[in-house]
């Protein structure tokens, strides 16, 4: 079926060299890569969990590209997910960024932790966007990935129980452009590197 419209045309403008992403990068994506190519080795689903301070921000941003990766390039057996040390709600200017970018976006439920669906291509599951701490029931207690998206969360959990893997991949908060005029372009630049390193993992697999 393919991916929406817009989100064809943004993964397509996205910079799929290696030189647009440092070394030291790289290595840390190298290493989910290989978590994910010995999942797929054995038969097994590859689980990776996004994990940020209120799981607002970067962890969004990297649940959603790592489900649009995989589906782009036809890795299949993997399941993305988000959380955080604490819960407060996914943030709108998130869920804005990943709607310019091409994400279809429908609210399932509102309140004050709303719950979206990020819809990415017809027939697929769509990525759930909430609020939640990382142990959450809706996430994997087990032989998962912990990725590091902010350095808050982790040097506040050096230790993820459950996980096979921990891996350190700090970002800059675009939180410090709220209500400013960079506001929107900052936090497309944020969703633009995630989106990028999470293309780099899955075209290494």
């Amino acid at each position: 079926m393919g991916l929406n419209s817009g989100l064809s045309v943004y993964t397509a403008s996205l910079d799929k060299k290696e030189s647009a992403i440092s070394t030291e990068r790289r290595d840390l994506l190298e290493k989910i890569a290989t978590f994910i190519r010995e999942k797929r080795r054995i038969g097994e689903l590859a689980r990776l969990t996004f994990i940020c301070t209120h799981n607002s921000r970067r962890s969004h941003f990297g649940q959603a590209w790592a489900q649009v990766a995989a589906y782009y390039y036809g890795v299949e057996k993997v399941e993305c997910y988000s959380g955080g040390t604490e819960a407060t709600a996914a943030n709108p200017r998130t869920i804005a960024a990943l709607q310019r970018a091409g994400f279809q976006v429908d609210i399932v439920m509102n309140g004050p932790n709303p719950q979206y669906r990020l819809i990415f291509a017809e027939g697929e599951m769509p990525v759930i966007a909430f609020s939640k701490v990382y142990d959450a029931p809706v996430n994997p207690s087990e032989d998962f990935v912990a990725i590091m998206t902010c350095t808050q969360a982790d040097e506040e959990c050096p230790f993820i129980p459950g996980a096979a893997l921990r891996v350190a991949l700090p970002y800059e908060d675009p939180k410090s452009s709220d209500d400013s005029p960079a506001e929107a372009a900052t936090y497309d630049e944020r969703c633009r590197q995630i989106a990028t390193e999470m293309f780099y993992i899955f075209r290494a697999v």
